[in-house]
């Protein structure tokens, strides 16, 4: 691993273990979730520090509430309880890892900043179904 791909360590302005959480709502009966899901688990093992989660929407659906996805792989990434993104992602690894390192660049001051930034993003901030979901959510995937 590289010390681009390595979260940092926790020192001052860092983000502490489990910070982050990043959660992939996918589906089963979906190919394209289905080949997604081995990279997934593949940046789940590049960022320990981070909480990864895979949960699948008719599995999972009682635990999601309302939560609406319109496409898949729907991704949720978190900082504490800021939601920083919420919506599709093209299924490539890379992309995954792109926007968790710009993510893991912040500090959580910026984080918090980012995630009321726009209408869009402070409307995920009030989303109870979004806020609920935490680290100790079923679906966990362990690096």
């Amino acid at each position: 691993m590289t010390d681009q791909q390595r979260p940092r360590d926790q020192e001052e302005g860092t983000p502490a273990r489990n910070e982050f959480l990043v959660i992939c709502l996918c589906a089963e009966w979906c190919g394209i979730c289905r080949e997604y899901r081995n990279g997934f688990q593949e940046v789940a093992r590049q960022f320990p520090d981070a909480g990864f989660h895979w949960l699948d929407v008719e599995t999972d659906a009682d635990q999601l509430g309302d939560i609406d996805v319109e496409n898949f792989p729907t991704l949720i990434i978190k900082r504490q309880q800021s939601v920083l993104f919420y919506g599709t992602m093209q299924p490539y690894p890379a992309h995954l890892k792109r926007t968790l390192r710009a993510f893991l660049e912040q500090s959580a001051e910026q984080s918090r900043q980012y995630a009321f930034s726009s209408a869009t993003r402070c409307g995920w901030q009030a989303d109870d179904d979004l806020q609920r979901l935490g680290p100790d959510h079923p679906g966990r995937i362990v690096a």
